[in-house]
């Protein structure tokens, strides 16, 4: 009896011993099978060729069988994949394979890609956009595609019909791109909603004993739209709280004084106290539209707004910011703020859709919730993702179109994408009878410059016609 007893245990021991044997083996091949994706993954493709990272000392007897493998693999799959070459760098990846949905491309900065035969489209970043440095002769089934975020005073040669009608597709602040940024400063309906820093109208009435009714934050002076001038123009006529480096006149706590802490806590709560901002632009372009505009409706302040002429189709309500452009001269905007200060009924009217939580706008609630990227939003692709995949989804329709024995689709931006018009000073202003600040002298200067170059771009003949425009 004891016998068997001994030779059950024997044989449980013998089969946990096996069970153990085959999980480490398992393991073993595993993670062996995690190193392989992952040397595959991390090698080197700056050069256009193919290279493999060299392997631990250990693991070299296993991997010398597979090197040429990979290698293979490896030129496969550069050969079907698409490649999107950023010819004015954004990202700074000398090499990637991103997945876009179903499709997938690979992104790089290294030009020595511009003749392989699997580059498909360029990416451009507006502000560092040369006319100079064009990866020329374009090829009938190169895509040019342009990302820019920015103002005109980035960089103006944007804006003009010869260079904006080079790009197939395009990401700006336009409603007209093909990936509009209209919002990119807006990170939900939620926090338009949000009372978290709404102060009380009672309060700010108390604090109105040592504020004024409006406050500025600029310090980026003198800029194309010329606001300073209007606003210098302003205070002849009502007191303005400046705080910034442009006509200040207040300053804020040492630990804000940094232009990073504009969205700091700190900030936020020194800025709600206000009953009214001065939200001005440093560019006056349809749909151009930032943090300037969004903050102070976060904020529950209400914006006196400079900027965008399309301004009226992204307000939250009809009643939420009192707009610049209605009145013609500063002491007509003076007066009427004066008003609003000193009637709680008429002030409270353009603050009553964030008392409610309602937003009537139905184009801005459809450009939130539509919109494929995300802002200060882990759980979402950013606008670049958004933008490079929009890039490799066109390209990789076009190549499926092709494979059908269909000719490829092909878009152009319109000459009316980006409206921008040429930097002026206001006409109210005698600063028109004075030589102009060097610095808008430079903006009108650039404008005309850009321009000029703009037109060579066109009338330079067949030669770089033909290889800038899509045959």
């Amino acid at each position: 009896m004891v016998r068997i007893q001994r030779r059950k245990l024997l044989a449980s021991c013998l089969c946990i011993t096996a069970t153990v044997f085959l999980l480490v083996t398992l393991q073993v091949m595993v993670e062996l099978g995690k190193f392989e994706r992952k040397e595959f993954k991390s090698s080197s493709l700056q050069d256009g060729h193919t290279k493999m990272e060299e392997a631990p000392t250990h693991l070299n007897s296993f991997l010398k069988k597979e090197e040429l493998t990979f290698h293979r693999k490896r030129k496969w799959e550069l050969d079907s994949y698409p490649i999107m070459l950023w010819w004015s760098p954004l990202t700074g990846e000398t090499g990637r394979l991103g997945q876009c949905g179903a499709d997938a491309c690979f992104f790089t900065i290294n030009r020595t890609y511009l003749r392989h035969h699997m580059t498909k489209a360029f990416l451009f970043y507006g502000t560092d956009f040369n006319i100079d440095s064009l990866p020329l002769p374009r090829k009938a089934h190169h895509d040019w595609a342009l990302f820019h975020e920015e103002s005109p005073k980035n960089n103006y040669k944007l804006f003009h019909k010869p260079v904006i009608t080079l790009f197939n597709y395009t990401a700006t602040f336009s409603r007209h791109s093909h990936l509009p940024l209209t919002t990119q400063y807006l990170e939900s309906i939620e926090v338009l909603k949000s009372l978290r820093y709404l102060v009380p109208l009672q309060s700010k009435n108390k604090l109105r004993k040592r504020l004024a009714p409006l406050v500025y934050v600029q310090s980026d002076c003198d800029p194309p739209s010329d606001r300073d001038s209007y606003v210098r123009e302003l205070m002849a006529y009502i007191e303005v709280d400046s705080y910034g480096e442009c006509l200040r006149n207040k300053d804020l706590p040492q630990q804000l004084k940094n232009p990073a802490s504009m969205d700091a806590d700190g900030f936020y709560r020194i800025i709600a106290q206000y009953k009214f901002i001065l939200a001005f632009e440093n560019a006056v372009c349809d749909d151009y539209i930032t943090e300037k505009f969004w903050r102070p409706l976060k904020l529950g302040v209400v914006p006196v707004y400079y900027g965008s002429p399309s301004i009226t189709d992204w307000l939250p309500s009809n009643k939420s910011a009192i707009l610049v452009s209605e009145f013609s001269h500063p002491r007509e905007l003076a007066t009427y703020i004066r008003r609003l200060d000193s009637d709680d009924g008429l002030y409270e009217a353009y603050v009553e859709w964030k008392l409610k939580g309602e937003i009537s706008n139905q184009r801005l609630l459809t450009a939130l919730r539509e919109r494929k990227w995300g802002v200060q939003d882990i759980s979402q692709d950013n606008y670049i993702d958004a933008f490079e995949c929009m890039v490799c989804t066109k390209v990789w329709d076009n190549i499926r179109l092709q494979e059908k024995g269909l000719p490829p689709k092909r878009w152009e931006a319109e000459d009316t994408h980006l409206s921008c018009p040429k930097p002026t000073v206001f006409a109210f202003s005698p600063l028109r009878a004075l030589p102009l600040s060097s610095l808008r002298e430079m903006w009108i200067s650039s404008f005309e410059q850009s321009k000029k170059e703009a037109q060579a771009l066109r009338l330079k003949g067949g030669k770089l016609i033909l290889q800038v425009k899509i045959i």
